[in-house]
């Protein structure tokens, strides 16, 4: 078994234990509300009878790329409703998902259900994209617990992306869970059992780009460190903000934000055309 069937294959019933899912996940449920002009609503379905809820900001050029991004734990996808333009000024789609349990999502949140969505909410974004004619690249953007999802879909769709970008992210699973308030010992939790992050993170070779806040308070910046330096991408780029905390990146840099980001999937270049089969 190679490392990537050993990872989609990976048991998180560790980390579904109570004690850690309500620490972990801060769900909001919250009706649909009216889509910003623009842009169009998904029910993404993950299992019989359970969607989950994604908001699809796309220019009107169907040749630029598409981050697929999967937000904070205590976020929704309308939260995201003024950066979703900005995005899309810059010729860029931006397609924000939920998780069970959140927003108008339905289920309950909860690690295995997260991860195994990941990839029904990339195929079903891919596929809808590819029949809308957007030929543009593909890209995936986690932030704090996203990170979890994204580096997932790195590690297991690596040939689909063209890159992938890591806000807040966090390299090791007892850190974060102790910081938390999780006794991990007593659980029973270990690296091993956990995220494996770092394991994800160490084959992937595709352009990525990791963003951290300098006083990150929840994230220590030393874990943006550790996968920046385990990465086996040529070209990966770490990203501190200076006198920003875990909350106020977006508040610190403002406008500059984005720029980053749309130079990042700029330099992507464009996927080379088809060539149209046929008798010639």
């Amino acid at each position: 078994m190679d490392a990537k069937e050993d990872i989609a294959l990976q048991d998180y019933s560790a980390l579904d234990k109570p004690e850690v899912v309500e620490l972990l996940f801060h769900p909001e449920r919250m009706a649909r509300n009216q889509a910003p002009v623009g842009c169009t609503d998904h029910d993404i379905p993950v299992e019989e009878g359970v969607t989950v809820a994604a908001r699809f900001h796309l220019p009107a050029e169907k040749d630029g790329a598409n981050i697929i991004f999967f937000h904070g734990n205590g976020e929704l996808v309308s939260d995201y409703d003024d950066a979703g333009p900005l995005y899309v000024e810059q010729g860029v789609g931006f397609v924000v998902v939920d998780y069970r349990g959140y927003g108008w999502s339905g289920g309950e949140p909860s690690v295995t259900s997260m991860i195994s969505d990941s990839y029904k909410i990339f195929d079903y974004v891919r596929g809808h994209l590819a029949a809308e004619g957007r030929t543009g690249h593909l890209v995936v953007m986690g932030r704090s617990l996203g990170c979890v999802s994204a580096l997932e879909l790195a590690a297991c769709r690596h040939k689909d992306l063209a890159g992938v970008v890591i806000e807040s992210g966090f390299a090791n699973t007892c850190p974060l869970l102790s910081s938390l308030g999780v006794d991990v010992a007593a659980l029973g939790i270990t690296e091993e059992t956990g995220f494996n992050n770092l394991r994800k993170i160490k084959d992937f070779t595709k352009p990525i780009m990791i963003l951290h806040a300098q006083n990150d308070q929840i994230i220590p910046v030393t874990e943006a460190a550790d996968l920046h330096a385990e990465c086996a991408a040529a070209s990966k780029e770490l990203q501190v903000i200076p006198g920003a905390d875990h909350n106020n990146i977006l508040q610190i840099t403002g406008g500059m934000y984005y720029e980053v980001l749309s130079r990042f999937v700029r330099r992507l270049g464009r996927p080379p055309r088809r060539k149209k089969s046929g008798v010639r």
